[in-house]
């Protein structure tokens, strides 16, 4: 008998290939949108409380949709420009587009949908979002691109990210709020807090190639301690959200949870020492956002809010 008919009974047949909707899911990581989606909420909800003091399901739901779908347009995006990049570097060289899972005209044809649900949705909510949709768009294109002409992409990234919630208090409102203005400088700082410290993985292969980046140009010390300052920066800023918006007791419990995060997130990744740093990325930060949204949620309740 010869190998190749045996590996069937020893090792079981061979997995299926993923089909394209969740080949193309996986590409665009839409279980990030964890990060973005609970601060677009808190918006949202805040401005809910202001205006008539109940939840608006049909308009949250929206919300999530045009959340949602700039996302994944702004991942397919990422992915699709940044290919070449991600094959030469060992960390990223299994991405879908580089190993050919999912196809290039695949992605494009998943960013495209997302960008119609993303319009769609912001075309319900108000004429304003729609007007301002084409804006919110352009550093999502952009900051792919960043890493190829400054040393600071990561902070083009938070400028995308501060956008979320600014356009859910938008969506809810039609008017401009200097108050969410507050809460998207927030999330726009710690996102782009929380990228420095993922580039740091990528130092060697960044520098080999020619990508730009702070840990790439300045250092691995120079990026965590840049991130420790965003994350100082980001918690002064929740700070003044929370005394902006007249926040109660339940918002402050939340920061105080957010700043012991912070400090746990920033205590497990050291210059020498990055193994733990998916930890710091990915469960601290998502806890971040989560325990924030629930303990502003307990605060609006018990403000008025009613569902």
């Amino acid at each position: 008998m010869s190998v190749e008919s045996a590996a069937p009974d020893l090792f079981g047949p061979e997995p299926a290939p993923p089909g394209k909707v969740k080949a193309f899911l996986r590409l665009v990581m839409i279980e990030h949108s964890v990060f973005a989606l609970p601060f677009a909420y808190i918006a949202a909800l805040t401005a809910m409380q202001a205006r008539t003091a109940s939840i608006h399901w049909w308009q949250l739901f929206l919300v999530t949709a045009a959340m949602v779908g700039l996302r994944t347009f702004a991942m397919a995006c990422n992915r699709i420009i940044d290919r070449e990049i991600d094959a030469r570097n060992p960390r990223t060289a299994g991405r879908e587009l580089v190993t050919g899972v999912v196809s290039v005209r695949s992605a494009w044809t998943g960013a495209l949908i997302a960008l119609v649900v993303f319009l769609g949705a912001a075309a319900s909510l108000n004429t304003l979002c729609l007007y301002l949709a084409p804006l919110a768009v352009v550093p999502m294109v952009v900051y792919p691109y960043g890493k190829r002409f400054t040393n600071f992409p990561h902070a083009i990234l938070g400028l995308a990210q501060a956008i979320g919630p600014i356009g859910a208090w938008l969506a809810v409102t039609g008017r401009w709020s200097w108050d969410a203005v507050i809460l998207g400088l927030a999330v726009g700082v710690w996102i782009g807090g929380f990228d420095l410290i993922f580039g740091c993985q990528d130092v060697a292969a960044d520098r080999a190639h020619g990508v730009k980046s702070v840990p790439a140009r300045f250092g691995i010390a120079a990026a965590l301690y840049g991130a420790r300052v965003c994350h100082v920066v980001t918690t002064a800023l929740l700070a003044w959200y929370g005394a902006a918006s007249g926040a109660g007791t339940f918002w402050w419990i939340g920061l105080l949870i957010v700043a012991v995060a912070f400090c746990y997130e920033h205590s497990i990744v050291k210059p020498g020492d990055l193994s733990r740093l998916n930890r710091a990325f990915f469960t601290v930060n998502g806890f971040i956002g989560i325990a924030l949204f629930f303990c502003a949620l307990l605060d609006l309740l018990t403000r008025g809010l009613a569902a």
